[in-house]
């Protein structure tokens, strides 16, 4: 009877462990989540107490490469941060906490939430001040991939690490994966680098020596300009300092791979939480884009070897049929010295051998955007408004560079004024040398036409657009969420060094900030 029970007993263990290993994703509550992983570590879903998520921004710390370590700030003290992952049409609640010394907030990139939700310091809210709490609450209307990070002093805050992914999943799925992974890339500067704005360094802190006067008083936004030049006195090359690049926090080799079986059809959904353009390179398999910022595409092609680059804000989702064996690699290629570690494998759970190798520095075609997929009759008859944006580039009389909007920085930047239902076309010309991925809070947009020509492949919804050199797009948008709305690039060091503006909609009544919190929008 006692030998039995034993056997029992072992069983009982054996049945838990065997259920453990092929449900590996509960979250905080308890409960099932679908089979989604991220590189280096197993999911990590936001803290749930009830109806609501918990999110708490404190201080952490990672080991990225190698034995160095690096102190960040993050959301719940990881990098990315945790994913919340919601059911369209669900009501979502989200409690911010903050733990650190400083101001946060958290802004919904690419959600189209209300305006007092959207978490910009100064603008929509004012900043959540050190152990304060604020709750964010908006309905999930729009699936897709999305992300989210703090907008008080964000070209340090998020360089720092305050940021995490959001997934909205249609409520009627059509497509069933077998494997849903998310990629957040970064870049990162060493920790023992001296000097910089003290991103991503090894004190704890930040140099806030540059940031002397941006607490001002101003009677509009409670936001300092006047200090975003000075902020940055960055050149051409100010990337230059960050050599680490990761994908979910880790860099190769300590990336976890991607594991499948043959025969699944997979789901990547890639986020670029960084400053800069990754040229990312799928090995082994055809694969097609299903969605650009979470929007869908009209019956994409699939494709092979040929990159996809996603720059700082964008998101693309991509869907493959798991039909090799081995291990395949997905890379950035490029020539900075960080991009060798941005890489990871697809590894068949079948087999280990036939590993791939990699080839950062092949010159492939990139995928172009405005002719993939399939077009659709459409007109885009008349609009009610149409603004010209030039996106330039010029030395202040301190000899910094400085960002422009129509010649302006945001201090003295004319909003673009709107009117609920309007019909907006926005022309976006870059007269500057350096790339300007601009994002508009709060809606999507069309993409019309890219240097005068319009777009041959399927209708393209986005948020973020990359805007290069020498290129000039149109965008169109309708005025369907009323408030007061950044528009600005996403290089947050471009940002912060000027180019900002706002999309204001007339009759609004906007948000008043405290003359005395510290709110610093970018």
């Amino acid at each position: 009877m006692k030998r039995m029970l034993i056997i029992l007993v072992a069983a009982v263990f054996f049945l838990a462990a065997c259920s453990n290993k092929s449900n590996p994703h509960q979250n905080h509550t308890g409960s099932m989540e679908p089979n989604i992983q991220k590189t280096g570590a197993q999911p990590v879903f936001a803290k749930k107490n009830g109806d609501m998520f918990e999110i708490t921004a404190q201080q952490g710390m990672v080991q990225l490469k190698g034995d160095k370590k690096w102190n960040i700030w993050a959301y719940d003290g990881m990098n990315p941060g945790p994913t919340i992952r919601v059911k369209q049409g669900e009501m979502v609640k989200v409690k911010l906490k903050n733990k650190l010394p400083e101001p946060v907030t958290i802004h919904w990139h690419g959600l189209p939430v209300p305006n007092k939700m959207d978490g910009v310091a100064g603008l929509t809210q004012n900043a959540v001040e050190p152990g304060k709490e604020f709750v964010y609450e908006f309905e999930a209307t729009v699936p897709g991939t999305y992300w989210y990070h703090s907008h008080q002093n964000s070209a340090e805050q998020v360089d720092k690490g305050l940021y995490g992914t959001v997934i909205v999943e249609p409520k009627d799925e059509k497509v069933k994966y077998n494997r849903d992974y998310t990629l957040v890339f970064d870049e990162w500067k060493d920790p023992e680098a001296e000097g910089g704005n003290g991103s991503h360094d090894n004190s704890g802190g930040m140099d806030h020596s540059s940031h002397s006067s941006m607490n001002s008083n101003d009677s509009d936004m409670n936001m300092d300009h006047s200090a975003h030049g000075n902020m940055q006195g960055m050149n051409m090359d100010h990337m230059k300092d960050y050599k680490t690049f990761t994908i979910n926090g880790k860099a190769s080799p300590e990336t976890e791979p991607l594991m499948v079986k043959k025969g699944d059809l997979v789901k990547l959904r890639l986020v670029n939480a960084g400053f800069m353009t990754h040229q990312i390179h799928i090995h082994g398999h055809s694969v097609k884009v299903t969605n650009m910022d979470g929007q869908p595409i009209n019956k994409p092609q699939e494709f092979k070897d040929q990159l996809i680059a996603i720059a700082p804000g964008e998101r693309y989702e991509f869907e493959f049929k798991a039909d090799q064996t081995g291990k395949w690699l997905i890379e950035c290629h490029g020539k900075m010295e960080g991009t060798k570690d941005m890489k990871t494998f697809i590894q068949y759970e079948e087999s280990s051998s036939n590993q791939d190798k990699a080839n950062e520095g092949q010159e492939l075609p990139v995928l172009d955007i405005t002719s993939y997929g399939e077009k659709v009759a459409e007109t885009n008859g008349s609009f009610d408004k149409e603004y010209q944006v030039d996106l330039g580039e010029k030395t202040d009389n301190n000899m910094n560079e400085i960002f422009t909007i129509n010649g302006n920085t945001f201090k003295t930047a004319k909003p673009f004024m709107v009117k609920q239902g309007d019909k907006i076309k926005l022309t976006l010309t870059n007269t500057g040398k350096q790339d300007h991925p601009m994002h508009l809070h709060g809606h999507f947009f069309q993409v019309i036409s890219k240097n005068g020509k319009p777009l041959t492949g399927s209708p393209i919804m986005k948020d973020t657009l990359n805007v290069r050199s020498g290129e000039s797009y149109e965008i169109s948008f309708t005025a369907d969420n009323p408030g007061d709305w950044m528009f600005h690039c996403h290089d947050l060091h471009h940002a912060a060094a000027g180019m900002a503006t706002t999309v204001k909609y007339e009759g609004y009544s906007s948000f008043k900030p405290d003359p005395k919190a510290k709110n610093i929008s970018e």
